[in-house]
């Protein structure tokens, strides 16, 4: 059903552009069927725009954070095995480039927004990148992001149906698969009928 409901949505979307665009060749267009593409959640741009404010004015990180991020697969674990490019790829350049970079991929570090371990290339060797969303939410309860922007985060998490939010509690702590399951209401179990049995009638 939601499957058809995509298409469905898809094929209205075509219809609109088709008529606002009717010269428009389709492959005009930077299409996610290409390679070269990179999954982004739905909400990484309010994401970066917390991640600067929690930086620090003229620290910005987002950039640096995003680099990174599309050089990711599923195991979130990544080797800073060419951090000129790198750099370069986040928008660094001259002689600061390197500084520079390594100074906001530390920040990240410091935020939780990554964890970092030494290795072959001195102390940024290698990379692992944490939910951003536990690292906001714990950011918020400290008292350190914009109400705005968390009242944004929320809401535009529940249209996503992205609950990460809900994997920490209000202490910051994650949540345990077992009181996830204690915090389910309860379903009261079904008693199976007994078989009627009929009387047997003594003859007179």
């Amino acid at each position: 059903m939601a499957g058809r409901s995509q298409k469905e949505i898809l094929k209205k979307q075509v219809e609109i552009r088709s008529k606002l665009w009717p010269e428009l060749d389709p492959r005009m267009l930077w299409s996610i069927d290409s390679d070269g593409w990179s999954a982004v959640p739905r909400l990484m741009p309010l994401m970066m725009s917390i991640m600067d404010d929690l930086s620090g004015k003229g620290y910005p990180v987002s950039r640096t954070y995003l680099e990174l991020w599309v050089r990711l697969r599923e195991e979130r674990f990544l080797t800073l095995n060419r951090p000129e490019e790198m750099a370069f790829h986040a928008g660094f350049e001259g002689q600061r480039a390197l500084r520079t970079w390594k100074d906001r991929v530390q920040r990240l570090a410091n935020l939780g927004f990554i964890g970092l371990k030494p290795g072959p290339l001195g102390d940024l060797s290698y990379a692992v990148f944490f939910n951003p969303y536990h690292v906001v939410k714990r950011a918020y309860l400290d008292g350190n992001v914009q109400e705005r922007k968390w009242q944004a985060l929320v809401v535009r998490a529940n249209e996503v149906r992205s609950f990460d939010l809900d994997e920490l509690d209000d202490e910051g702590n994650l949540v345990l698969e077992e009181e996830e399951e204690a915090a389910k209401p309860a379903v009261k179990p079904k008693t199976k009928r007994r078989p009627r049995t009929t009387r047997s009638t003594k003859a007179s």
